[in-house]
């Protein structure tokens, strides 16, 4: 019995110290941490170059057909010409597929063509009307990043834009092909913001007052456009980031109600949130509902931003009506908005 428990006891001290003695762990190999250099975001977006005479002008249609204005895109060549430009016209610019100018592959491809091309400088849109959002995967800016140009188009061509600005580059919100048709009381003033921009001549503007202005002043990028395109593209990569920037909206055709959801759904988007400003163009030919709105549209707009503090300028000659003033895109603008009178000036 002694010698069992003499056993017994060998063997649980021996358990004891099995349990006791220190086991080290393998040692890793060292571990390299690799951080990402932290970017700081521009403020200016890239410019494309300025144009100079004899420099080379695409006419495309990447919307809406033409219904055979070969008269209009004519005398949109002539306004070039006149200014020692140079213009090559898409090869599926008069095409018709019911709505559209051509195919979806076909103005894509009119498109691409003149974004790869590095002797084409600008690239002016025959129209809107509906199609732009239909292309906007189909283009590749490769080559565009390689020799930036100058994208000009307004309404439908806001989806574009806005293509535009998320990649880092500004645009041009002005008249189109088509346009020197239709506007007949401002064709030279509509066409001369239009040179300046493109020739690089600082672009000001003195606006008219409103009793409806919220004054202030405000300084960052002019963003925005067409209201039904900037709606389109929420939650798209091609929404824009408000934040920090002026926002532009014009609208044609719409329903007071249609404009308050749109709006409405912008706020919910956090298009407000923090942007510096609203700049507010012509919101035209506002549709009869059988119930009145009730309120005029200066009004509806300010109540959905009512508790926010930036400035809001209406009456900005801009959007579907005979007087549009050119806007460059993406470009710092000081705004300043009074009762009387407001400026909004591009900082070149």
């Amino acid at each position: 019995m002694f010698l069992k428990r003499i056993i017994y006891f060998t063997l649980f001290m021996a358990l004891v110290n099995v349990g006791c003695k220190s086991t080290k762990s393998p040692v890793s190999a060292p571990v390299t941490i690799v951080v990402e250099p932290i970017i700081a975001k521009s403020e200016n977006l890239i410019r494309p170059p300025y144009l100079q005479q004899g420099d080379t002008v695409a006419i495309i249609s990447p919307a809406g057909n033409l219904n055979n204005k070969v008269a209009e895109i004519e005398q949109a060549i002539k306004l070039l010409n006149g200014w020692n430009l140079n213009v090559v016209v898409g090869e599926n610019v008069f095409n018709q597929n019911n709505e559209f100018a051509g195919t979806d592959e076909e103005r894509a491809a009119d498109f691409q063509k003149a974004l790869n091309n590095p002797n084409i400088k600008a690239i002016w849109c025959a129209r809107g009307g509906y199609g732009s959002v239909r292309i906007l995967d189909k283009l590749d800016y490769e080559k565009f990043k390689e020799h930036p140009k100058w994208v000009i188009g307004y309404s439908d061509i806001t989806a574009i834009h806005n293509q535009i600005h998320n990649l880092g580059y500004e645009s041009i919100h002005s008249i189109m092909g088509i346009s020197l048709d239709i506007y007949c009381e401002y064709p030279e003033e509509n066409a001369a913001s239009l040179k300046d921009a493109l020739f690089g001549k600082q672009l000001s503007y003195k606006i008219e007052g409103s009793a409806y202005n919220r004054t202030g002043t405000a300084t960052g990028q002019l963003v925005g456009g067409n209201l039904t395109l900037l709606h389109t593209m929420l939650g798209s990569k091609t929404s824009i980031d408000t934040s920090g920037k002026i926002l532009f909206i014009e609208e044609v055709g719409e329903y007071a109600y249609h404009i308050d959801r749109m709006l409405q759904s912008l706020k919910r988007a956090g298009y407000f949130e923090n942007c510096k400003g609203l700049i507010v163009g012509d919101i035209s030919n506002v549709r009869e509902n059988s119930t009145d709105w009730g309120k005029p549209m200066e009004q509806l707009i300010l109540d959905v931003v009512k508790e926010y503090d930036f400035p809001v300028l209406f009456n900005f000659p801009a959007g579907h009506e005979e007087d549009n003033r050119t806007l460059i895109l993406g470009r710092t603008v000081e705004l300043t908005v009074g009762n009387n009178e407001s400026t909004l000036v591009f900082k070149n």
